[in-house]
């Protein structure tokens, strides 16, 4: 295995999640419900920010590795399921909107998977829809998780709204995706 610095800040997001998760178990005597927004949302702003941070820096210091290119979207999807689930409990996300993403993120893995095992990898890059997609999730998140109003800007009505259509985005890029192994494997099954 690969250790290096992207590699190191893929596990610190890894481990992120129990203390992002662990923040809304706290007493509301040591944490009030406001200083646990926060800090959740600070911990996936930053957990966002690494995962950014750790593709570029694995392409800039050429420290690209395999297991870095599997361990990196396993960490992604595990923050925002993570932070899906917290905020469905929380009830600022619906479920379904929790159900579309997490269960897209689990059959493109594996769509991704079984495509790459039969030589046709390629054909389920990653898409400017799913992209956008990951975006809008991004943004939505923070806001859904910070929740309060900031003076006349209220993040819950923007963040439910941008969830939305991160959900929607989620349901075209799969069929994207879906379109695109089809195309590359109907010779091969």
């Amino acid at each position: 295995m690969t250790f290096n610095l992207p590699i190191l800040l893929t596990w610190l997001r890894i481990l992120m999640i129990p203390l992002f998760a662990g923040v809304f178990y706290f007493e509301q005597a040591w944490l009030s419900h406001a200083t646990q927004n926060l800090v959740a949302t600070v911990i996936f702003t930053v957990a966002a920010i690494t995962d950014w941070l750790d593709g570029w820096l694995a392409r800039r210091l050429n420290q690209t590795s395999a297991f870095g290119a599997f361990l990196d979207p396993v960490a992604d999807k595990l923050m925002v399921a993570a932070a899906l689930i917290i905020l469905v409990q929380l009830g600022r996300v619906d479920a379904v909107v929790a159900l579309i993403i997490i269960g897209r993120e689990i059959a493109i893995s594996a769509l991704r998977e079984w495509m790459a095992s039969i030589g046709q990898g390629k054909s389920v890059a990653v898409s400017m829809v799913g992209k956008i997609k990951t975006a809008a999730q991004m943004i939505a998140i923070p806001m859904l998780l910070y929740h309060d109003a900031i003076g006349a800007f209220d993040p819950q009505r923007w963040g439910t709204w941008l969830i939305w259509v991160a959900a929607l985005l989620t349901l075209i890029s799969m069929g994207y995706y879906l379109k695109m192994a089809w195309a590359a494997a109907r010779g091969r099954i």
